[in-house]
C-alpha cells in the first residue's frame, strides 16, 4: 500500500492524541475511516474534524478495545458499511504509574486489557479482512518502553514488549503464509498527548508532578508530527518505526550497552527521585 487514497483506514484509541491526527492524516489523504473510542465526545469532537477536512466517509463507534465481542461488532459493522478494510492501526493506549509492589491487581488487568488485548482483538478481528483486501497493512503501537525498561512502568513497559512481541511475530506469519498484508510495529517516545494525565497511578504517587513533568520535559513531539512519521512508516511497509530523538536515542543506547543500560536507568531514576524530593 502506497497511499492512503480510497482505502478503509480503521483506527483504535481516535478520540484524541495520535488516534485523531492519524485520522486527520488519513482524511486529507483521501481514505474512508472507520474510527473509534471509549471517550463519546472526544470521538464526536475527531468526526467533526476529519469532516471539516474533507473526509469521504466516516463511521465512528464507542467501543472499548479491551471488549472482545464489541471490537467483533464493530469490526463486522465496518465492512458491512464500507465494504472492506484496508489499513488497521490499533494504537487505543492508557498508563498506569507507580513501583509494582503498590499496584493492584486491578490496574495490572486494566491496562493488560487495553494496551495489549485491545491490540490483539484488532488484529484477530480485521487481520482476515486486511488479506482479503489483497493490500493490507496492519499497524500496532508499542513504545519507547517496548524497547527499554523504567522503573515505575512496569505494567506499562510489560503491555508494551507484548505489543512489540506479538506484532512481530504476525509479520512473520504473514511472510510465511505469503498473505499481501505489511505489519508494521510503532514505537513512540514522549507525544503531547494526555495519556499520562489521563492514566491511573499508584497511592503513593505524587499525580501532579508526574504529570507536570511529561508534560514539560518528556513530551517533545507533537502529535501531528508523530501521525505523519508512523503513516509515512507504514505505507513504506516497514516492520518498525521510530518516533521521536527519544526513541531513537534510548533503543540504541540500550543496544549498545545490553543490560547494564538498566544499572544505569535506576540510577538516574534514583537521582531524579531525591532531586525532586530533596528540593
Amino acid at each position: 500500500m502506497q497511499t492512503v487514497t480510497g482505502k478503509v483506514v480503521a483506527i483504535t484509541g481516535a478520540g484524541s492524541g495520535i488516534g485523531r491526527e492519524l485520522a486527520l492524516r488519513a482524511a486529507r489523504g483521501g481514505a474512508l475511516l472507520a474510527i473509534s473510542d471509549w471517550n463519546a465526545a472526544g470521538l464526536a469532537e475527531t468526526v467533526d474534524l476529519v469532516k471539516g477536512v474533507g473526509a469521504r466517509e466516516v463511521r465512528s463507534d464507542v467501543v472499548d478495545v479491551s471488549d472482545r465481542a464489541g471490537m467483533g461488532r464493530w469490526a463486522d459493522a465496518v465492512v458491512d458499511q464500507l465494504g472492506r478494510v484496508d489499513m488497521v492501526v490499533n494504537n487505543a493506549g492508557v498508563s498506569a504509574t507507580g513501583h509494582f509492589e503498590e499496584m493492584s491487581y486491578d490496574d495490572f488487568d486494566w491496562i493488560v486489557g487495553v494496551n495489549l488485548m485491545g491490540v490483539v482483538h484488532g488484529t484477530k478481528e480485521f487481520l482476515p479482512h486486511l488479506i482479503a483486501s489483497g493490500d493490507g497493512a496492519l499497524v500496532n503501537i508499542s513504545s519507547l518502553f517496548g524497547l527499554i525498561s523504567v522503573p515505575g512502568q512496569s505494567a506499562y513497559n510489560a503491555t508494551k514488549y507484548a505489543v512489540r512481541g506479538f506484532t512481530e511475530a504476525i509479520r512473520e506469519e504473514m511472510l510465511v503464509s505469503r498473505h499481501p498484508v505489511t505489519v508494521t510495529c510503532v514505537h513512540p517516545g514522549g507525544i503531547k498527548t494526555a495519556i499520562s494525565r489521563n492514566g491511573r497511578k499508584t497511592a503513593g504517587q505524587d499525580a501532579d508532578a508526574l504529570d507536570d513533568l511529561f508534560e514539560r520535559k518528556l513530551a517533545r513531539m507533537t502529535p501531528d508530527k508523530a501521525a505523519r512519521i508512523i503513516l509515512d512508516g507504514a505505507l513504506a511497509g516497514k516492520a518498525r518505526v521510530l518516533v521521536g530523538i527519544d526513541s531513537h536515542v534510548l533503543h540504541h543506547f540500550a543496544r549498545l550497552t545490553g543490560s547494564r543500560y538498566q544499572d544505569v536507568v535506576a540510577r538516574m531514576s534514583d537521582v531524579a527521585a531525591r532531586g525532586r524530593f530533596d528540593g
